[in-house]
């Protein structure tokens, strides 16, 4: 069964993240989905290209989440939440696409 790439769970956690905490009106739950996603790109970051690779994507991942918050005062939400999942995407296919 071939796997899904880091990169798409990750941007996928960013989107599905907003969109659940947005549509339930409950961003602890928005969070959920963030953290859960988060772990399993995390989990396949390391698989890939170990510990150092891992921990720099994780804060990546952290730091994109918590860019996009600024970045919708400018932009508007979804924008600037489709903006960080296709950066985060993009590094993280650029640091792993050589791995593994």
């Amino acid at each position: 069964m071939p796997q899904t790439p880091a990169s798409a769970v990750a941007a996928v956690g960013l989107v599905g993240g907003y969109a659940v905490a947005r549509w339930t009106k409950k961003r602890p739950l928005g969070g959920v989905v963030l953290a859960v996603a988060g772990g399993v790109a995390a989990r396949e970051w390391w698989r890939v290209g170990g510990a150092g690779t891992a921990v720099g994507l994780s804060a990546a991942y952290v730091a994109a989440f918590g860019g996009s918050h600024p970045l919708a005062k400018k932009v508007g939400a979804w924008p600037a939440v489709f903006g960080v999942a296709g950066a985060m995407a993009a590094a993280s296919w650029a640091v792993t696409r050589r791995e593994g």
